[in-house]
């Protein structure tokens, strides 16, 4: 491979938009572009919009000079990242397609397929906030919660392409339902989505946004504080948790919540600290790559798997 004129084609899917790249061997990031998911066509429309805008992306590359070697994709949901099938994704409709293999076959170079939370880590792991730590765990904090463990500079998917669902660890046994079936998951008690909505049932504001109540909480107002805090409790139990399973080196939160920055931040510190008893106490971080990690992480996973192939 020309490092100096190749790129990789990168997409980071999610349930209503995709963020497309151009990533260039050494991480920076040549050209981008976004389109609509517009999942609610069906997973056949949405493969190929995804394989229609990886050829366009490809076409591109060629056009400025470059040569494109390889397609990362990253979905939600359950990825068999060693086979490239999207398995499951309830907010784009995937079951079982097999995405590398369609972008092997439509673009006629190698690809890889990855998780986007776990790229997300891959990224800030190598280029962001976890880079020169040899154990991170990204945790994502937005509709969902979710986590990726990256050691040594790897992703580690799990045997069914499912780890890091730490938004599925029962953290009030008996509490508010969760979307999965069960009551009480970190997603459900701290991701922002619950933020919001539990903010808006005490309100009775049913507008009201976790970025609305972050806000409110840092000028003082009592039931914003009230939210958050409780919040932010139940995140504390989830990460001392995942902490003592990964005896990770720096935890780096990122999503939409981790935008709230040291209102989040310095609070989920504090609570962490209290909860350790023999754990070594990670660093706590907020990521660095913004809504720009699912491509360069997808681009990442491409390159390693040019790496891999004899």
């Amino acid at each position: 491979m020309n490092v100096s004129d190749s790129a990789v084609v990168a997409l980071d899917v999610g349930g209503t938009g995709m963020k497309c790249a151009l990533v260039r061997p050494d991480g920076t990031v040549h050209h981008e572009e976004r389109h609509p998911t517009r999942a609610e066509r069906g997973p056949e429309a949405v493969t190929e919009t995804i394989l229609g805008v990886a050829e366009s992306l490809a076409g591109k590359a060629r056009a400025d000079g470059l040569t494109p070697v390889a397609t990362g994709i990253a979905v939600p949901g359950v990825v068999d990242e060693h086979n490239g099938v999207a398995v499951w994704s309830a907010n784009v409709g995937f079951r079982d397609v097999p995405l590398r293999d369609l972008a092997v076959q439509r673009l006629g170079m190698p690809a890889a397929l990855g998780h986007d939370v776990r790229v997300g880590a891959l990224a800030e792991a190598r280029l962001g906030a976890g880079r020169g730590r040899r154990h991170v765990l990204f945790v994502a904090i937005g509709t969902g919660i979710a986590a990726g463990l990256v050691v040594d500079g790897a992703g580690y998917p799990g045997a069914h392409g499912a780890a890091g669902e730490l938004g599925h660890v029962v953290v009030r046994p008996g509490g508010t339902p969760c979307g999965c079936g069960l009551r009480g998951c970190l997603e459900a008690e701290a991701s922002a989505k619950a933020v919001g909505r539990r903010y808006a049932e005490l309100s009775g504001e049913p507008t009201a946004t976790a970025f609305d109540v972050a806000t409110r909480a840092a000028r003082g107002e009592e039931l914003a504080r009230r939210v958050w805090q409780d919040a932010v409790e139940a995140l504390a139990d989830g990460l001392i948790t995942a902490q003592a399973l990964y005896d990770v080196g720096v935890v780096v939160l990122g999503g939409g919540l981790a935008e709230a920055g040291d209102e989040l931040l310095g609070p989920v510190r504090a609570a962490v600290a209290q909860r350790v008893t023999f754990h070594r106490s990670p660093e706590i971080v907020r990521a660095e790559l913004g809504d720009a990690a699912g491509c360069l992480g997808s681009a990442l996973l491409a390159l390693d798997s040019l790496k891999e192939t004899p």
